[in-house]
Order: C-alpha cells, then structure tokens, then sequence
C-alpha cells in the first residue's frame, strides 16, 4: 500500500497531536501523584509520549519536504 506524501504529512500531524496530547496529560496528571514510584512512572510514561511525538514531527517535515521537492523531482 502507497500513501502520498501529502496523506503523510497529515497523517503525522494527527499523529503528533494525539502523542502530545498523550504527554500533556501524563505531566499534569503527575503533579497529584503522592507516591514517588508512580509519579516517576508516570513521567517517564509523558517523556516518551513526548519523544513519539517528535519522531512524528521529524518524520512529517522529511514528509512535506518530499511533497514539495526538496530531496528530489516529484513525478
């Protein structure tokens, strides 16, 4: 299965918006965690919420660049 460039770019920016919603909540949910176990748990849980989040961003830029031309002809 193809997906265009275009499709990813979107796909990835859905994606990314999701994982940091995913993160934002994990680090205010960790504020009212009383036991120290949980709560680095529970940070270590946003802190790769946030690293997805990333990636989908550095794959959506490599995305959009490729839709506009960048790294090569679009045909």
């Amino acid at each position: 299965m193809k997906i265009s460039a275009q499709l990813a770019v979107w796909l990835c920016a859905a994606f990314g918006l999701v994982c940091l919603g995913v993160a934002l909540s994990g680090f205010s949910g960790a504020t009212s965690v009383t036991d120290a176990v949980e709560r680095e748990a529970s940070l270590g849980y946003a802190w790769f919420w946030t690293f997805l989040a990333l990636v989908t961003a550095v794959f959506g830029v490599l995305s959009w660049m490729i839709q506009k031309g960048k790294f090569a002809r679009v045909e």
